[in-house]
């Protein structure tokens, strides 16, 4: 349901949390590594997600990724949001053109309430939300 770019981008900002300090940046070739994600795809995501503030970066040696904002104040949803767009959920399952109650598809109605509800929990879950069941060993979360 979600793009590789979100989830790619998701499990990032999750180790960007887990792994930086205001003392100590996460690069990209450490995230790259760990995380499994090619280096030129990773450098385009952290592009936008430093372009809008969610990290921060810094170039040159001991340069890196930092949180910049909070973990608790940043949803599911809004990495989201600015890797696949605001429309991201609203987008037909079988059309390639949109549907709407005015002109639905045959399972638009259907879909509805899935998609409010995991609108609503995607909304709800916070990066710390995950950050914290990493770190406690959880094993329904591997980033």
């Amino acid at each position: 349901m979600l793009s590789n770019t979100s989830k790619y981008a998701l499990r990032a900002v999750i180790y960007v949390a887990l792994h930086s300090s205001t003392e100590k940046k996460v690069g990209s070739k450490e995230i790259s590594s760990e995380l499994g994600i090619p280096m030129p795809f990773l450098g385009k995501i952290m592009q936008m997600l430093t372009r809008t503030g969610i990290l921060n970066s810094s170039k040159g040696p001991g340069g890196g990724f930092t949180m910049g904002r909070s973990p608790l104040d940043i949803s599911l949803m809004d990495i989201i949001e600015i890797i696949d767009g605001k429309d991201s959920f609203d987008q037909c399952l079988i059309r390639t053109s949109p549907c709407s109650k005015t002109s639905p598809c045959s399972l638009h109605d259907k879909i509805g309430p899935a998609r409010r509800e995991l609108r609503s929990i995607l909304v709800s879950e916070s990066i710390a939300d995950l950050a914290a069941e990493y770190r406690k060993g959880n094993e329904r979360i591997r980033i």
